[in-house]
């Protein structure tokens, strides 16, 4: 019997090391602060803040699409969008060290690519740099939002599906 509880104490702290629990240095943290109601992107300043209500919780510094000027309307224009959209998913395994979805594109997106004969493109994130995917320069990514895996990390526990994100020229 000891050394099945013995066992069962290691697994226990391997199974806390590997979802981030304390001391753990693992990538999933915890958030107690107040709700995070809407996320505002400033392309141009290339910042992100993060709101509850009225107040700004948090700033970021970001990278941006390779080329950021103007609103995404094409599959690999390397720009990010612009307009309002939401939070639609959550990628733990994200190959960006976590990932967040943005709803692009939406239904007036897709009617305008499609107008023009093309796709609109999609997959667009909040993600880290997980620094072996880093690409060169100040905005580097096919035209998600990227800031320190530090960051996105803290980005991820604060952040609910369903957010909007106001992402602004």
């Amino acid at each position: 019997m000891q050394r099945r509880t013995a066992l069962f104490g290691l697994s226990s702290l391997a199974l806390l090391a590997a979802c981030g629990g304390p001391g753990s240095g693992g990538k999933f943290r915890s958030y107690a602060g107040p709700p995070i109601t809407q996320i505002q992107v400033f392309k141009g300043k290339r910042r992100m803040m993060l709101f509850s209500e009225n107040k700004v919780i948090k700033t970021y510094k970001i990278a941006l699409g390779g080329n950021p000027v103007g609103p995404k309307r094409f599959e690999g224009d390397g720009k990010t969008p612009e307009g309002m959209y939401f939070i639609d998913r959550r990628n733990p395994n994200s190959a960006y060290h976590l990932s967040l979805g943005i709803s692009y594109p939406n239904a007036q997106d897709t009617a305008f690519a499609e107008a023009q004969g093309r796709k609109p493109g999609g997959d667009i994130f909040i993600h880290g740099r997980a620094r072996k995917n880093k690409g060169r320069g100040r905005d580097w990514t096919a035209g998600c939002i990227a800031v320190k895996d530090e960051e996105i990390e803290e980005i991820y526990a604060m952040i609910a599906t369903g957010t909007p994100i106001f992402i602004f020229p």
